[in-house]
């Protein structure tokens, strides 16, 4: 494939209203004053033809007020902001710094994203099971050439089996694509066909036999494809010579739509990158955040190994190390106070208790700790490590709290009341999937407790 703009790997678009000007927000007192104004005047000279010109006058300012002020739809006017996006992609650089690493090539891939969104000429990728002639090279970009300027980058035939069936990266930084079919279709173009970049326009260029009867073909077609796809359907006979005609639907969609489907890719191309950094960034806040646990669960479990506790004290144990939630709160960049991060832990350590995981965790535990007695040296392991366990569960829990209220002042606690339960359950799913790690680092921490109590 020549060389398309540099390909961008794949959270909802930013939006924001359009101010309203200061003049509109008195338009409609205004508008209203002169419609009283003029039905008064309207009533005084109906009045000398008409009795009661004074009702009239009365009846008529009311319609018009009731007339204005009546009940509209309310409509929001949203427009998506490119620049918002490349400065939340600019914003997130320093923030991978602050982590611990560096920036790499992210700085490099934003920049090589900028010369990509500067270009004005629709990018159009023509992909297909087999290789393109030259003749049909020349009169497909012959007949899409218009007044919007394009560049159409052909792809070498895609292959017939896939392990993951993406489509490669470049194509995603175009604004079109044409894929080109040849009847009857094999499962390796349906596949291609149903892994198509979403949110990209793509359309189906079939070569047809001359002697096949267009509509029969499209109706076989339709059932074969997925929903959507019967709309895009261009269909020649293979001569390059007729390719203009049956490309006319795309030409003039082209003409209309071209600006549209510019601002759109330039819109996903930004959209997808802060997608992109944004796991990348949650992924190395999580591998901080384990480090992190794995100090404090285990000073949680030491302090339940001295003071042995009910399983309620287990929850107000787990939850109130403040030092771990301000870590927790610096890891987010979360500006809530240290009241409000325990109140919001104390939601999902009340929903733990709900769900049962501290009698889970103690009684998963007791049952393989029969197995070590060399761990009973130990007064309460079995609630000493359910504690850690519950730590961890919290934590996890509280950890996808902060990453879904980014940017937010204060703590929405009915709104986390609400979660709670589906949050903490995913947490303690994903904990229970290493749960013999868990163990394992467990039993390891109770001998060296037992060793260190025996000295």
């Amino acid at each position: 494939m020549s060389a398309p703009p540099a390909a961008i790997p794949a959270l909802p678009a930013a939006s924001a209203a359009r101010p309203v000007p200061s003049w509109r927000r008195w338009l409609p007192a205004a508008t209203l004053l002169s419609a009283g104004w003029f039905a008064v005047d309207l009533g005084h000279q109906a009045g000398h033809w008409l009795s009661g010109g004074a009702s009239f006058s009365l009846a008529a300012a009311a319609a018009a007020a009731l007339w204005l002020w009546r009940p509209r739809r309310r409509t929001q006017l949203v427009e998506t902001d490119l620049q918002g996006w490349l400065e939340r992609l600019d914003a997130l650089l320093p923030r991978f710094e602050a982590l611990g690493g560096d920036a790499g090539e992210r700085p490099q891939r934003l920049a090589e994203l900028r010369r990509t969104l500067a270009a004005s000429q629709l990018q159009i990728a023509v992909v297909g099971m087999e290789p393109a002639d030259a003749a049909l090279q020349g009169a497909l970009a012959a007949a899409l050439a218009g007044p919007a300027g394009i560049t159409v980058h052909w792809a070498d035939p895609l292959p017939r089996w896939s392990s993951c069936w993406s489509w490669p990266a470049p194509f995603a930084a175009c604004d079109l694509l044409i894929h080109r079919l040849r009847p009857p279709l094999g499962a390796a173009e349906l596949r291609w066909i149903e892994a198509m970049p979403s949110g990209q326009p793509a359309w189906l260029l079939v070569a047809a036999e001359p002697t096949v009867a267009i509509a029969e073909l499209r109706r076989e077609l339709e059932a074969q494809l997925p929903p959507g796809c019967g709309e895009r359907l261009l269909f020649w006979n293979g001569d390059a010579a007729s390719l203009p005609a049956s490309l006319e639907p795309l030409s003039v969609q082209l003409g209309q739509s071209h600006r549209c489907w510019r601002q759109a890719t330039r819109l996903r191309l930004a959209r997808d990158l802060h997608r992109s950094w944004q796991a990348e960034l949650e992924r190395l806040r999580r591998q901080h955040l384990d480090t992190m646990l794995n100090r404090t669960q285990w000073a949680v479990a030491a302090g339940v190994v001295a003071a042995p506790l009910p399983s309620l004290d287990l929850l107000v144990l787990a939850v109130a190390n403040g030092l771990m939630l301000q870590e927790m709160a610096r890891l987010w960049q979360c500006p809530w106070s240290g009241e409000q991060l325990r109140a919001a832990a104390a939601e999902l350590a009340r929903a733990s208790l709900a769900l049962g995981v501290v009698e889970w965790s103690t009684q998963a535990l007791a049952g393989l700790l029969r197995l070590h007695a060399a761990t009973w040296l130990v007064g309460g392991a079995a609630q000493a490590l359910s504690a850690a366990y519950l730590t961890r569960v919290v934590a996890g829990a509280m950890a996808d709290v902060l990453a879904l209220s980014s940017g937010v002042d204060a703590p929405d606690l009915e709104r986390i009341k609400r979660e709670a339960p589906l949050l903490v359950a995913r947490a303690a799913e994903r904990e229970r999937l290493d749960w013999q790690g868990f163990v394992q680092q467990g039993l390891q921490w109770l001998r060296e407790q037992a060793s260190a109590a025996a000295t």
